[in-house]
């Protein structure tokens, strides 16, 4: 991996914060809801995106998955962190499984690009909405966020993503002007994760199964193992990847990410989306974030809460909007057969309400067509 530059190494920096969007907001969840200590979260994404930038050499993104995540942060007081955990060693064994037999790559194959495509608009609209509603509250700070990006979105001098982190914690202190005292307290203190094996009981590795992954797999299958597959070879044709790959990636990490006390992690097609909006064009920005992300979780875990206060939820909204608008963009190169444009317009409503049932919608709208067992 070569970095050649200032203007290129400026902008790999600023890609590399692409998509805290989504990565902050869950992480958030899980240390203050969950009870999850940050040690083992920030410890395995720091080791996999730093991992993946390597490997892959594109910023495949590193996310918490979002099924997942959602429930256990919603239903905090009903799920335990060892369903969590059991949730993540049925996700790793199940993607192992689906990579090493093959299934994997002949789902790959049955699946037309205006199926994917939907996916990916329907995800890129949902991001889209989704950062709209973490703008409301703060509106006037977003819009001089939005104006921020907008004047910079292209400029390699004063790359948009670094301008808009810097103005994120001028938000920050105006809002709590406190935070600048609070800083003194912060806590450096070297430790390593522990092994979660003993502490989750056979009750709640099957809850995990049940309640926890099984909701999860149609939407790691939609969007972070198709979605990135087609995301990645469209804008990285030098540098392609194979759904086979990613699906034993995605079982790799999950199992050792657990089994630190970290949560379920997947790549994702958004957040690809947004490292690539804000300068990312190799696997070098993941390694930074990796590389930061780590040391944070290897020395910092104490003031995890602190640190994350430096990044408000409407600067976030910001960035998960941007980069919804940039996966939304993917759908530029469908060709404008009425029955192509047909799935994917019904395959992207869909998945704006269920990624699983929007897969198998447009599947069976796009087969359908093509077999004229109905028209349109």
């Amino acid at each position: 991996m070569r970095l050649w530059g200032n203007d290129y190494n400026k902008m790999e920096f600023a890609g590399a914060f692409g998509d805290l969007g989504t990565l902050i907001p869950f992480v958030v969840g899980y240390i203050t809801l969950n009870k999850m200590d940050p040690l083992g979260i920030l410890v395995a994404f720091g080791v996999f995106k730093i991992f993946v930038g390597l490997y892959f050499r594109t910023p495949v993104p590193i996310q918490p998955m979002k099924a997942i995540g959602g429930m256990a942060i919603s239903h905090a007081g009903s799920i335990t962190q060892g369903m969590i955990w059991g949730s993540g060693i049925f996700t790793g064994l199940f993607w192992l499984l689906m990579g090493a037999t093959g299934a994997i790559t002949w789902i790959e194959k049955v699946t037309t690009k205006p199926v994917v495509r939907g996916i990916m608009l329907g995800l890129g609209l949902s991001f889209v909405v989704e950062g709209l509603g973490m703008m409301r509250g703060e509106p006037l700070f977003a819009i001089g966020g939005v104006l921020i990006t907008l004047l910079l979105l292209n400029s390699k001098r004063f790359p948009a993503m670094l301008c808009l982190l810097a103005y994120g914690i001028v938000v920050a202190f105006i809002q709590k002007p406190e935070l600048i005292g609070e800083l003194s307290n912060l806590s450096i203190r070297f430790r390593l994760p522990e092994l979660t094996f003993g502490r989750i009981s056979w009750k709640e590795l099957l809850s995990g199964f049940v309640i926890l992954g099984l909701p999860q797999a149609p939407l790691t299958l939609g969007n972070a193992i198709i979605g990135t597959v087609a995301e990645n070879n469209q804008y990285f044709p030098d540098r392609k990847v194979t759904a086979k790959t990613i699906s034993l990636d995605h079982g790799v990490m999950n199992l050792i990410s657990t089994c630190i006390g970290g949560v379920p992690l997947c790549h994702g097609a958004g957040g690809m989306a947004g490292h690539i909006r804000f300068g990312a064009r190799t696997g070098g920005a993941l390694v930074i974030l990796g590389v930061i992300v780590l040391l944070t979780g290897l020395f910092l875990s104490d003031s995890v809460a602190l640190l994350f206060q430096f990044f408000p939820r409407s600067i976030l909204g910001v960035i998960l909007f941007f980069a919804g608008v940039e996966l939304a963009l993917v759908v530029k190169d469908i060709k404008l057969k009425k029955q192509n444009l047909f799935v994917l317009v019904v395959t992207a409503g869909t998945a704006m309400w269920n990624m699983g049932v929007a897969y198998l919608v447009g599947l069976i709208l796009y087969y359908g067509l093509q077999r004229r067992w109905f028209k349109v």
